[in-house]
């Protein structure tokens, strides 16, 4: 780089008595002759190998807990992130028989199966009702006639003695430390998945407001009132004596 100087100034001033003199030299720049910045060297690609390339999380899969997931059923493509995993057992609240597929994958992976049948279908919970109709219908019924608890769920009836009885069952298993890692899933991880989480949720001390949010950030707009009925009611005094050493987060 060339500099011609063109201008040289000195002041002179006093300091302490004596003197001082300050050189300012400035310095023209001919932009002629500045050489080029060196190019910018592009950052190697990174290479992915195929089997990252093949993780598929199954849909609304989700972690709920340390060592808990949630999501809907797990299908073939799903296989090689679930194994990502490590899980040690799966809830799954479909009552219908488990996929050879799905089972030949838990054998070979050393995953324990804990299988709750409860019918997803609002037509199945009653033919020609809608879930959350009847639920309507069966509680003003025993309003009038005097209500009456099994001693666990608050509201009580048929088809939700039979829900109380295995969402109470599945507890169990999910709070037991010794299967987790764990997956919980139904068909699409919306409305038993969701009821199975929120009573566990109950147990953890958060409020209603947040187990309905967490609920229906899920479900959307399939949300269930039967559902959040049955969440709100369900008695967990008989539970409380379970460790949960994985977390008991207030919400």
């Amino acid at each position: 780089m060339n500099k011609n100087k063109f201008m040289t100034m000195e002041e002179e001033e006093k300091q302490d008595g004596g003197e001082g003199f300050h050189t300012i030299e400035v310095a023209k720049v001919d932009r002629n002759n500045v050489s080029p910045p060196p190019p910018a060297t592009a950052a190697p690609l990174l290479e992915v190998s195929g089997d990252l390339l093949n993780l598929i999380p199954p849909l609304n899969f989700a972690m709920v807990d340390n060592g808990i997931f949630r999501s809907g059923f797990p299908d073939l493509a799903n296989f090689s992130f679930i194994k990502t995993l490590g899980l040690r057992s799966i809830i799954s609240l479909c009552p219908e028989p488990y996929p050879e597929n799905n089972m030949q994958f838990l054998k070979s992976n050393g995953i324990s199966l804990f299988q709750f049948g409860i019918e997803g279908s609002k037509s199945k919970c009653l033919p020609g009702l809608e879930n959350e109709v009847w639920l309507h219908i069966w509680s003003s019924k025993h309003q009038k006639e005097g209500s009456y608890t099994n001693g666990n769920s608050k509201t009580s009836g048929p088809l939700v003695d039979i829900l109380d009885h295995k969402i109470r069952e599945a507890l169990k298993v999910l709070l037991d430390e010794k299967n987790h890692p764990l997956l919980i899933h139904c068909k699409r991880g919306k409305h038993r998945t969701g009821c199975l989480v929120g009573c566990m949720r109950k147990l953890q001390k958060w409020c209603i407001t947040s187990i309905f949010d967490e609920y229906q950030r899920f479900a959307a707009a399939k949300a269930r009132v039967s559902d959040q009925r049955f969440m709100e009611s369900f008695d967990v005094s008989g539970l409380k004596h379970i460790p949960m050493s994985f977390s008991c987060s207030n919400r």
